[in-house]
C-alpha cells in the first residue's frame, strides 16, 4: 500500500473534516436544481422523495467509505481504493477523471457560478461585457472574475494545510448557518401564502413537463424513469463529499476522524438540504408557467433562470431577495471552490508517487503541501473557464461519478476477500446487505440514465475509458524516464 510522505502535515481535526464533507457538498445546486427536477416530476411529494433517496444514497455511500477509509488512511483516498482492490488501472481511470473533468470541471463551474452571482451586486461583471474578443476566444469580465478566484485559492492553497482548513471552516460554518437561517425565515413565513395548502392538492400527482411545456402524468415505470433522471441534479449537488478522503495522510487518527467526517458531515447537509426543499414547497406552488408575471405565478419549475432560492426569499423579503441570495450564494461557491482546490491535489500527488502523473506533482513544498499538483489543476481548471466547455462536460460527469460509488464500494467486498488481513477499526454499516443495495441502486440509476439520456451518459463513458490507452502510454513513457535514470 501507499505510504504518506512524513513532510505531510498531520493537521486536520474532526472538525475540519465536517467542514470540509459540508463545505465540499454545498455550492449553488441547492439553490437552483430544484426547478429542473419540479419540471421532471411534478408534485411536492415527489421532489422532497428525489432528495430523500439522494441523502439516503449519499450518507449510506459515505458509510460504506467510511471502512475503506479506515483501513487505507493514505493520501490519495479514492485513488488508493481502487488500486488496492482492483489494479492500478482502476485508480488511474479515477485520477484521471477527476482532473480532467470531475474536479477541475466543477472548479470551472462554480467559480463561473460566484462570478455571475457578482453580477448581481456589481453590474460590470457580465458575460455581454467583452474584454477581449479574439475570435473564438471572447473574454468576458464573468470570466476575468472567475479566473482571479480560481487563481487565488490555489495560491492560497500552497500556502500550507492550515491556512486552508481555516478559510475552509469558516466558509463551511457561514454556509450552515445562513441555511439555517433560510430554513428558520422560511418556517415563520408559512401563514403569509397559501402555497403549501396549493401544493397540498397535488402532494403525490407526478407529471412531467416537457420542453413542448405540455405535462404528463405519470405512473410505473415512467415514474421510476423520472426519478432516476430527476436524482442527476440533486445527486451532483451532494457531490464531493468524498473529498476529505483525499487529505488522509493530513488528517490526527484518519482511521477514526475520516468515517466520522463522512457520516457527520453528509448527514448534515442532506437534512439542510430536504429542510431547504420543505420551504420551497412550503412558500412557492411547484406548478407554475413559464409566462407567469410574479414568483407565485412561476412557481418552483419556471423561476427565473431556475433561482428557486431567490424566488422563496423574494416572496418573503421583496425586492432586497436577489442581493441577500446573491451574497449567500457568493460565499457557499467561494466555500464550496475552496474545499474542491484544497482535496483533489492530494490524488493527484498520489498518482505522481506511482509514477502515474507529472514527476514534480509528487514534491511537496516548503509549506507541507503539494504546491505543483494545486498549480497544474488550477491551470487547467482556467482553461476550461476560457474553453467554456466545462458546463458541457459536468453533464457527463454525473454518470462518471456514479460509475466510481459502484466499484469502489463494490472495493469493500473484494478487499473483504482478498485482503481479510487488514485491520478494519470501522466497518460498513448492514454489511453485506446496506452496501449491496447501494451498488445496485446506483446501478439502476445509471441504467436509467443510459436509456433516457444517452446523449449525457454515453460521452462520460467515452471520457473515462479514453484513460486506458492513457494509462499505458504514462506507464511507458515513467518506465522510460526511470531506466535513464
Amino acid at each position: 500500500m501507499s505510504s504518506v510522505n512524513h513532510l505531510l502535515q498531520k493537521r486536520v481535526n474532526l472538525f475540519d473534516g465536517i467542514s470540509i464533507v459540508a463545505g465540499g457538498m454545498i455550492g449553488s445546486g441547492i439553490f437552483i436544481v430544484s426547478a429542473d427536477i419540479a419540471r421532471t416530476v411534478g408534485s411536492p411529494g415527489w421532489l422532497l422523495v428525489v432528495w430523500l433517496i439522494t441523502g439516503i444514497l449519499t450518507i449510506i455511500g459515505a458509510m460504506s467509505y467510511g471502512e475503506l477509509a479506515s483501513m487505507m488512511p493514505d493520501v490519495g483516498g479514492q485513488y488508493v481504493y481502487l488500486k488496492e482492490a482492483y489494479h492500478p488501472l482502476a485508480g488511474f481511470l479515477f485520477g484521471w477523471t477527476t482532473f480532467l473533468v470531475v474536479q477541475c470541471g466543477s472548479i470551472a463551474a462554480v467559480a463561473v457560478a460566484f462570478a455571475k452571482f457578482s453580477g448581481v451586486l456589481l453590474p460590470w461583471i457580465s458575460e455581454s461585457n467583452i474584454l477581449v474578443d479574439a475570435g473564438l476566444l471572447k473574454i468576458n469580465t464573468t470570466m476575468v472574475v472567475a479566473i482571479a478566484m480560481i487563481a487565488f485559492l490555489t495560491w492560497l492553497n500552497t500556502r500550507g494545510i492550515v491556512t486552508g482548513k481555516t478559510v475552509q471552516n469558516i466558509f463551511s460554518s457561514t454556509k450552515v448557518i445562513a441555511l439555517a437561517g433560510f430554513i428558520l425565515i422560511g418556517l415563520f413565513a408559512l401563514r403569509s401564502t397559501n402555497s403549501l395548502e396549493v401544493n397540498r392538492e397535488i402532494f403525490w400527482k407526478a407529471s412531467q413537463t416537457g420542453a413542448d411545456l405540455q405535462s404528463t402524468p405519470l405512473a410505473g415505470w415512467a415514474l421510476i424513469a423520472a426519478i432516476g433522471t430527476a436524482l442527476v441534479g440533486s445527486l451532483f449537488s451532494s457531490d464531493a463529499w468524498y473529498n476529505v478522503t483525499y487529505i488522509s495522510g493530513e488528517t490526527i487518527n484518519p482511521k477514526r476522524t475520516i468515517p466520522l467526517s463522512l457520516f457527520y458531515g453528509t448527514l448534515l447537509v442532506s437534512l439542510i438540504y430536504l429542510l431547504t426543499n420543505f420551504i420551497y414547497i412550503s412558500i412557492l406552488p411547484v406548478m407554475g408557467s413559464p409566462d407567469g408575471t410574479d414568483v407565485f405565478s412561476r412557481g418552483i419549475q419556471f423561476a427565473t433562470d431556475d433561482r428557486v432560492a431567490t424566488s422563496a426569499m423574494f416572496a418573503i423579503l421583496g425586492d432586497y431577495a436577489a442581493i441577500i441570495m446573491a451574497l449567500f450564494i457568493m460565499i457557499s461557491t467561494f466555500g464550496c471552490n475552496h474545499s474542491l482546490i484544497l482535496t483533489a491535489p492530494r490524488v493527484y500527488y498520489a498518482m505522481a508517487q506511482d509514477g502515474l502523473f507529472f514527476r514534480k506533482a509528487g514534491e511537496i513544498n516548503r509549506f507541507g503541501v503539494p504546491g505543483f499538483a494545486l498549480v497544474v489543476q488550477g491551470i487547467w481548471s482556467i482553461l476550461l473557464c476560457l474553453s467554456g466547455t466545462y458546463s458541457d462536460l459536468l453533464d457527463y460527469v454525473i454518470f462518471a461519478v456514479l460509475i466510481f460509488f459502484a466499484i469502489t464500494t463494490l472495493a469493500i467486498f473484494v478487499l473483504r476477500v482478498r485482503r481479510p488481513d487488514i485491520p478494519r477499526p470501522y466497518k460498513a454499516f448492514g454489511y453485506p446487505v446496506i452496501p449491496a443495495v447501494y451498488i445496485l441502486a446506483t446501478v439502476v440509476i445509471m441504467v436509467i440514465l443510459l436509456i433516457y439520456k444517452p446523449k449525457y451518459t454515453f460521452p462520460g463513458l467515452i471520457i473515462v475509458l479514453l484513460g486506458v490507452p492513457v494509462y499505458y502510454l504514462w506507464k511507458k513513457y515513467s518506465g522510460r524516464q526511470n531506466s535513464h535514470q
